[in-house]
Parts: structure tokens; sequence; C-alpha cells
């Protein structure tokens, strides 16, 4: 019983690291690109708007196909929107 009880925490630890591991190998966020590509004034308004309307074409299709409606679709898209552009 300790084995399996073991083998099972083993298990679960081993998916946690993974799977933060990947959630640390997403895209960079639109302001961090615009701060890589040292953009400033009018040119880095223009790139973030861009960013943000494609983020939210994006994210709108993305909860339209996982059947999102009203105020599950708005803050899912809000929330992904606000991952994709950054702070």
């Amino acid at each position: 019983m300790k084995r399996l009880l073991a083998s099972i925490c083993l298990a679960i630890t081993s998916l946690l690291l993974a799977s933060s591991a990947i959630s640390q190998t997403t895209a960079p966020t639109c302001n961090a690109a615009a701060q890589e590509k040292k953009l400033a004034g009018a040119a880095k308004t223009s790139f973030l708007k861009k960013c943000e309307r494609e983020a939210t074409e994006k994210c709108e299709a993305v909860a339209t196909e996982r059947k999102l409606a009203g105020a599950a679709k708005n803050s899912n898209v809000k929330k992904c929107v606000k991952e994709v552009v950054g702070e």
C-alpha cells in the first residue's frame, strides 16, 4: 500500500513539474517583444495596438471553438488577451 501511494505521489509530482516547464516556454508577450525590438513612442503604440488586436481575434476564435458564450466567453477572452499582451 505504501509503495502504491509513493508511486502515485511521484507521478503527480512529475506531471506538475512537466506542466510548469511547458508554461515557462511560452512565446514572449507583446510588451516583451516591443522592448526586445527597442520600440518607443508611436512605433511602440502602433505595434502594441496591432498585437492586441491580433490577440483578441485569436482568443475569440479559441473561445468560440470551446463553445463559450456570454460572461464566460468575455472573461476567457479578457484573460487570454492579458496573457498575450503582458503587463
